[in-house]
C-alpha cells in the first residue's frame, strides 16, 4: 500500500480500496475430511481460479496487501475475512470457533505489526469470526451469535469496539447443519449497497430481516434452489463498490436478481477455490479501506 496508515472500514459497500489477502498453499494438500471440504482439491485449477480472482480485484482497482505465505498447515487462510475484523480505527484480532484456524490469528497480528493499529483481541472462551459480522450503517454492526461466535467473544468485542462509536446488534443464527458446516450470518446477507442486500430469506433471523427493512434496506431474495446448489456461496458476493462486486458464475438468476437492481456483477468459476471449502469471495479478502 502507498500510504499504509490509510486504512479504516465502516461499510460493506463503500469503495473498496485495498484489501489483505493470502495465496493459497497448504489447501493444496488439504485432507478434505478434516477440513470439512466435500473433496480434494485440483491444485492447477484452484490455482488458476484464484490467480483470475486476484485479476478482478485489481481490475476493480482494489489494492492488495499480502500477507506473509510461509509454509504452514493452515489449509483456510486464504479466507482471511474471518481472523480479523477492521473499523474505522484499526484492527481487532478474532478467535475463529473452527478449531483448525486458530492459527491464523498470528498471520493476521504479524500483518498489523506494519499496516494499523490492533485495538484488541477476542481471548478464550471467546469465539468470533468475521464472517459473522457486518456493517448495518456506519455506526452499527451486525453479529450473529451461532457455532463460530459465541457470546463470550461477542461480549469482549463489544468492550473493544464501543469506547470507538460503534453499536453492536446480536442476532441468533440456526442450527442448520451443524457444528461442523460453515454458517456465518454473511451466509445468508450480502450488502450490495447501503439500502440493498442479498439475502437467504428460509435462514436468515426474522429480527435481522425486520430490522433491515426498517432501515430502508431493498431485500432481494435468491432463488432457495441455487443456494443449496452451492452450499450457500451464491451468496457470497464481495462488493468492490455500490452496487459493484464479484461473484461465483454458475448460478444465473441469483447474478440476475443482482443485474435487476442495478448492479454490475462480474463472475468467475470457482469450482474448486470456493465450493468445496466454503468460503466465497468476501471470504477471500479482509477489507482494510473502504471510502
Amino acid at each position: 500500500m502507498s500510504d499504509p496508515l490509510t486504512y479504516g472500514v465502516t461499510s460493506m459497500a463503500g469503495n473498496l480500496r485495498s484489501v489483505a489477502m493470502r495465496r493459497p498453499g497448504a489447501i493444496f494438500d488439504a485432507d478434505p475430511i478434516r477440513w470439512h471440504y466435500t473433496k480434494a482439491i485440483d491444485a492447477t485449477a484452484l490455482g488458476d481460479q484464484f490467480d483470475t480472482f486476484v485479476r478482478l480485484v485489481e481490475e476493480a482497482g482494489v489494492e492488495i496487501m499480502w500477507m506473509d505465505d510461509d509454509a504452514d498447515d493452515l489449509a483456510d487462510s486464504i479466507f482471511t475475512y474471518d481472523p480479523s475484523f477492521v473499523i474505522g480505527e484499526g484492527a481487532i484480532l478474532l478467535r475463529p470457533g473452527k478449531p483448525l484456524r486458530e492459527g491464523e490469528v498470528d498471520v493476521h497480528r504479524r500483518f498489523y505489526e506494519t499496516t494499523m493499529p490492533v485495538l484488541g483481541a477476542i481471548e478464550a472462551p471467546g469465539l468470533m469470526e468475521g464472517g459473522d459480522c457486518f456493517w448495518l450503517d456506519a455506526n452499527t454492526l451486525a453479529v450473529g451469535r451461532g457455532f463460530r461466535t459465541n457470546q463470550a467473544g461477542i461480549d469482549q468485542f463489544i468492550e473493544l469496539v464501543e469506547p470507538h462509536g460503534v453499536n453492536v446488534e446480536v442476532y441468533d443464527l440456526p442450527y442448520h447443519q451443524g457444528p461442523d458446516a460453515c454458517l456465518h450470518l454473511l451466509s445468508v446477507v450480502s450488502p450490495l449497497d447501503h439500502d440493498l442486500a442479498l439475502v437467504h430469506a428460509p435462514l436468515m433471523p426474522t429480527a435481522l430481516y425486520q430490522r433491515m427493512i426498517d432501515a430502508g434496506y431493498e431485500l432481494l431474495v435468491a432463488p432457495p434452489e441455487e443456494f443449496e446448489a452451492s452450499r450457500g456461496l451464491n451468496l457470497n458476493v464481495l462488493a468492490t463498490g455500490p452496487r459493484a462486486c464479484i461473484g461465483i458464475d454458475g448460478f444465473p438468476s441469483t447474478t440476475a436478481l443482482m443485474r435487476e437492481a442495478g448492479c454490475d456483477v462480474t463472475v468467475f468459476t470457482a469450482d474448486e477455490l470456493c465450493i468445496p471449502c466454503e468460503g466465497g469471495p468476501t471470504c477471500l479478502t479482509r477489507p482494510l479501506h473502504r471510502s
